[in-house]
């Protein structure tokens, strides 16, 4: 055993930090730990409108329960492996990142807090860890680029119907320095999201969340007047562009074409759909269900993780977000296969709850409980983290 000093581990760095505060100087964090009373917080903080948006799914909210429900597959600890030491560092489409964990892309992040993207964004980049920008962002993403200047950053892509303003996308996050772009498949149109109908209410016929396609000069060409002068009609065009249900595998190559930087193909749950998006060039696959918020009673994300990972079988990355609460959700989703795991929620009630602080409270947590589960289940870097770790309740 080497004498030389250990660089100490952030979860024990974190659970030191705190225990000192709290015995030695009176002092707790003002901030709860819990995704469940992260969330209620946020509630306090939010409009009705803002709730109805980020909680919940599609429909009956089934997809998005079952999302939840890691419980099936239960983590299998081994003693005496050696793990004063952890790495959690991977490394993904050629970059070494510090974390097996990403920020997923959340459009509309105005709904949440006056920080919005920019705050999330300064969190990331305080913790170096990556982020996805949403197409549907309230910040453009030039600025949010200026946020980030050390931390990679990907843009996520939804493809609209007008080519001219796809292009133009792809070019701008090109030219911002985005790492990657992550094609978005699985919205080819609106899903039946009840809280949202209830209330009549879509914030982007508000002008919310479309700051990217009315800073857009392809956008603001094809307009009669720009947004600025005449915001309902600005509106009405995103809505007539936004999206193309039309789109088939054979039209990627318009991407390829149109951008060098590597592309993910984000909403797959069927393994033969991971194939066909690799056969068509896509350097990784993310496994997911838009959170739950797009097909009502579909497989949930965890269930559909090992039969893709056994159909990719090393070929390309497999990512993976939906449902993700703690970190043993992100230990047992790596454990089946996945390269990195995606935080949505968990973040999105930390910005509603305190801005930029309060994503940084949230992931900075994450990374810590991941780190003390990963060293109390035997690994000591993620290339352990196998599906000897798990065991399925059927097995037990």
């Amino acid at each position: 055993m080497s004498d030389a000093p250990r660089q100490e581990n952030i979860g024990n760095a974190k659970l030191k930090e705190v225990y000192r505060k709290g015995m030695l100087e009176d002092e707790t964090p003002d901030l709860p730990t819990s995704f469940e009373d992260i969330r209620d917080a946020a509630w306090e903080n939010m409009s009705e409108e803002g709730r109805a948006y980020v909680h919940g799914g599609a429909g009956s909210d089934e997809t998005f329960e079952r999302n939840k429900d890691f419980s099936n597959y239960r983590i299998v600890p081994r003693m005496l492996r050696g793990v004063a030491e952890r790495d959690l560092s991977v490394e993904l489409l050629g970059e070494e990142l510090d974390w097996p964990v990403m920020i997923t892309p959340l459009g509309v992040q105005t709904l949440l807090h006056d920080d919005a993207e920019l705050g999330t964004a300064a969190a990331a980049e305080e913790l170096n860890v990556p982020l996805c920008l949403s197409s549907l962002s309230s910040t453009p993403m030039e600025e949010v680029a200026e946020a980030m200047p050390t931390t990679p950053k990907w843009f996520q892509f939804y493809w609209s119907s007008d080519r001219d303003v796809a292009r133009s996308f792809l070019h701008r996050a090109e030219e911002a320095g985005y790492d990657a772009i992550v094609l978005t498949v699985d919205a080819p149109t609106l899903g039946w999201r009840e809280r949202l109908i209830d209330r009549g209410y879509y914030p982007f016929m508000a002008g919310e969340g479309v700051a990217n396609y009315f800073s857009d000069p392809a956008f603001r060409d094809s307009l009669a007047e720009p947004p600025e002068e005449n915001p309902d009609a600005a509106v009405d065009h995103f809505l007539d562009i936004f999206g193309d249900s039309s789109l088939t595998w054979d039209d990627l190559s318009f991407v390829f074409e149109n951008t060098d930087l590597p592309v993910v193909i984000k909403g797959v749950l069927h393994p033969e759909d991971a194939r066909l998006a690799i056969e068509h060039g896509a350097a990784a696959v993310d496994v997911s269900t838009h959170g739950g918020r797009q097909v009502d009673g579909s497989i949930s994300a965890i269930e559909a993780l090992p039969d893709v990972v056994d159909e990719v079988d090393g070929e390309v990355p497999v990512m993976f977000d939906s449902g993700v609460r703690r970190a043993s959700d992100a230990f047992k989703a790596m454990a089946l296969g996945a390269d990195t795991v995606m935080l949505g929620r968990p973040y999105a009630y930390g910005l509603a709850m305190a801005g930029q602080r309060g994503v940084r409270h949230v992931v900075e947590n994450f990374l810590a409980e991941f780190d003390l589960t990963m060293g109390l289940a035997g690994c000591s870097n993620v290339d352990e983290i196998g599906r000897d770790r798990l065991k399925h309740e059927r097995e037990l």
